[in-house]
């Protein structure tokens, strides 16, 4: 069975923020809305060692998503592949699954008239996924420093299953038991 999982290089992301650009690109999003930000705490340590650490954020695609569960009209989905989802055509707006989500990864819209109705979020590219199979999200795709890497966890063969089994990785806030599928492997930033 294919189970999606994104690693997040820290050694390699600079805090560029063009996953940021095609993500907001592709997806036409509202100035209000983005889907994975690139964060940072500032500049640490003290001249002339400084440095900068770059934390991507993007939804968690959870294996056990609040999100879906509060939905009261089953509009938040996650399909076979691990990818969590809303259906526009279901969702009435309410935003229970925006403040259901932890991680602050959900949100709608008050700029834009297409948004207005219902809950949005980062689906991994499934619409690109779905017209070319093999495809990956833009943000991987766009990111020149290789900071994303997008796969198959359940391939041993693949690129995330292999990085995830040999270096050390993290997830964000393990202790809330959702079980996020975005691994992070920690470092400075820019380091590769």
């Amino acid at each position: 069975m294919t189970r999606y999982v994104m690693v997040m290089d820290q050694r390699s992301c600079i805090g560029c923020q063009s996953c940021s650009v095609a993500c907001r690109t592709w997806n036409d999003l509202p100035m209000d809305i983005i889907y994975n930000p690139v964060v940072s705490e500032g500049v640490k340590g003290e001249w002339p060692n400084v440095h900068v650490n770059y934390t991507p954020l993007i939804c968690m695609h959870c294996e056990k998503e609040p999100c879906t569960r509060c939905c009261p009209t089953g509009a938040s989905k996650k399909d076979k592949d691990g990818t969590v989802w809303v259906d526009h055509k279901k969702c009435m707006g309410c935003k229970a699954c925006v403040q259901a989500c932890p991680y602050g990864a959900r949100d709608s819209s008050e700029m834009a008239p297409r948004f207005e109705r219902y809950a949005q979020k980062c689906t991994f590219c499934r619409d690109r996924r779905e017209m070319t199979p093999g495809a990956k999200p833009y943000c991987v795709d766009t990111c020149h420093q290789k900071a994303r890497i997008f796969g198959d966890l359940d391939d041993p063969e693949s690129d995330v299953a292999k990085i995830i089994g040999s270096v050390q990785t993290f997830r964000l806030m393990e202790d809330y038991g959702t079980e996020p599928q975005i691994y992070y492997i920690p470092a400075l930033g820019g380091q590769r």
